[in-house]
């Protein structure tokens, strides 16, 4: 389930304590707090995902085995608008002619 963050309305409208909760996508947003009962507001937060990220997790992403593996044709330039087949199916080099 995400978490959400809820600051505390104060009476001139300024935002207050901060304070996570855990809720499921179907409840409805908290309209008070659960302990003092003053009035709250949802914060919005970037969302926290966990993704493989940085040049390791890429070039493996990317590697001519895993790009074969998935059924993938990868080319790269040879130079002169040649194009050799680095990983997949189809012809071995490709030309811009």
């Amino acid at each position: 389930m995400p978490s959400y963050v809820y600051e505390v309305i104060a009476e001139d409208g300024s935002g207050g304590e901060r304070f996570e909760v855990v809720q499921a996508i179907s409840e409805p947003p908290l309209t008070e707090h659960p302990e003092t009962r003053a009035p709250v507001r949802r914060v919005p937060q970037a969302p926290n995902l966990p993704l493989k990220h940085g040049d390791a997790a890429t070039r493996d992403a990317l590697s001519d085995g895993n790009l074969d593996r998935l059924g993938f044709t990868k080319y790269e330039r040879a130079g002169g608008g040649r194009y050799e087949k680095r990983a997949g199916r189809g012809p071995d080099s490709i030309s811009a002619d």
